[in-house]
């Protein structure tokens, strides 16, 4: 205080211009706790309801179901609905009756003219058979072999190689069932074919068939029933198939 400061005598105070900034200061601190305070109680109301119209985020509903939308389905605006055909109905007549027959009359006098009938085509090839003893073609068994074999010629007696021939039946008891080709046992002529059938001589009376067949297993003669013999001099079955005249 200057020494030439007096007291009021009224008892006044002047104010200094720092009191002022220190009320302003004040103001705006307790602005700034109520807005914290606000503030707080604002993010504590979300956080125990999340799903409050506070909450301009509100967070998705795992529970909720999606609302189904229906889209209704529309017809192509230039469908056109085609007219539909009423089935025209026909009468079907009904079925007329069936006369009965009339008994036919059986003539007992026989007719003038005797039917003729056609002969069946005979077989491209024929066959004759011969039994033989087998020491002709097989001295070295003497009797003790027993077989069937044979040619297979044109009808020009020239050999046909390549024909399948087929022996099929029983024999003693067991079944027979040989196949050969012409011409792989030549010892009987080019086109020479052989069925050994055993090393003794046996009786047997049409128990074996011999065909002759063509590559794809179509016949080309008739069935041939042979009999075999308990004779060395018959132990060899020999068949010869050739074509027939056209």
């Amino acid at each position: 205080m200057s020494k030439y400061d007096y007291p009021d005598p009224y008892g006044s105070s002047q104010k200094t211009p720092g009191s002022s900034r220190l009320g302003i200061w004040d103001l705006l601190t307790i602005l700034t706790l109520l807005m914290t305070l606000c503030i707080g109680v604002y993010f504590v109301l979300i956080f125990i309801d999340p799903m409050s119209n506070l909450n301009p985020l509100k967070p998705v509903n795992p529970n909720a179901l999606p609302t189904a939308t229906i889209t209704p389905r529309l017809l192509d605006p230039t469908w056109t609905p085609s007219p539909t055909i009423e089935p025209t109905i026909t009468d079907t007549p009904r079925p007329s009756a069936t006369p009965y027959a009339s008994p036919t009359l059986v003539s007992l006098i026989t007719p003038s003219k005797t039917p003729t009938f056609t002969a069946t085509p005979k077989a491209p090839f024929s066959a004759t058979v011969t039994g033989i003893s087998s020491t002709v073609f097989h001295p070295e068994a003497a009797c003790n072999w027993l077989g069937v074999a044979g040619t297979v010629v044109d009808t020009k007696n020239s050999d046909v190689i390549g024909m399948v021939v087929r022996l099929v039946g029983t024999l003693n008891g067991k079944r027979v069932e040989m196949t050969q080709v012409s011409g792989v046992t030549p010892v009987y002529g080019k086109s020479g074919f052989e069925f050994f059938l055993g090393t003794v001589p046996v009786s047997s009376n049409d128990t074996l068939v011999v065909q002759l067949l063509d590559l794809a297993g179509l016949p080309l003669s008739d069935n041939v029933y042979i009999d075999t013999f308990n004779d060395c001099n018959k132990n060899l079955i020999l068949v010869r198939f050739k074509m027939n005249r056209k």
